[in-house]
């Protein structure tokens, strides 16, 4: 998948002062990401807002699988588009986009995946889904967990985000090896998981305020 870097750097330079004044983002531990190589990050998702908001607070260009509904508007498509985004079908075992994804790792870049498969409804975290773990399992590369937490008024469509990155987690540490099984794909998405659980919940101790 090709990417246009002048056109994402446009978009990045765009994209900027808009979010930064309608959510007044806060990134942390940013420098967590790899500086090069292969790297999936696995994040919650909480809103349309998610792409835009992780790209813009990487150094390093995402690419991202969204869902294929997100591109229906074409300005908003063009958007995550300019940021790395490309269309996943989900529950429809989306070969190509996995295989997209996989080619992407392959090539160095960053991948990011939500990890629950879908946005909540609810606000809070859901169960998490082992398509991220199996990637990492496949490709043998690191994890880095991210935690997009709400820390002003969740009933405000641009309340207040703080954006954290979590420490690398090698295959090892998750213990993904190269033929594991099912069991090995769940307990890595639970430690996955359990990472964002307390980016969230610190997060939302220290900004409670907003």
């Amino acid at each position: 998948m090709a990417q246009n870097k002048v056109l994402y750097t446009i978009g990045k330079g765009i994209c900027m002062p808009i979010f930064k004044l309608f959510y007044r983002f806060k990134t942390i531990n940013a420098d967590n990401i790899p500086s090069e190589g292969g790297v999936i990050i696995a994040s919650n998702h909480i809103s349309n807002s998610d792409p835009p908001l992780l790209g813009l607070s990487a150094k390093r260009r995402m690419y991202f699988m969204a869902k294929v509904e997100l591109f229906k508007n074409k300005f908003f498509g063009a958007l995550i588009r300019a940021l790395g985004a490309f269309p996943v079908e989900r529950g429809a075992g989306d070969g190509k986009a996995i295989k997209t994804g996989e080619d992407l790792i392959k090539e160095g870049n960053v991948m990011t995946i939500f990890i629950e498969g879908g946005r909540t409804k609810t606000g809070g975290l859901m169960r998490p889904r082992s398509g991220c773990a199996l990637v990492a399992q496949q490709m043998q590369v690191p994890v880095v967990p991210a935690c997009i937490t709400i820390v002003g008024n969740p009933k405000f469509l641009f309340s207040k985000r703080v954006i954290e990155f979590g420490e690398p987690l090698t295959p090892e540490k998750l213990g993904l090896t190269v033929d594991g099984g099912r069991r090995e794909l769940k307990d890595a998405s639970n430690m996955i998981m359990g990472e964002i659980k307390k980016m969230r919940e610190r997060a939302l101790n220290e900004y409670k305020k907003g």
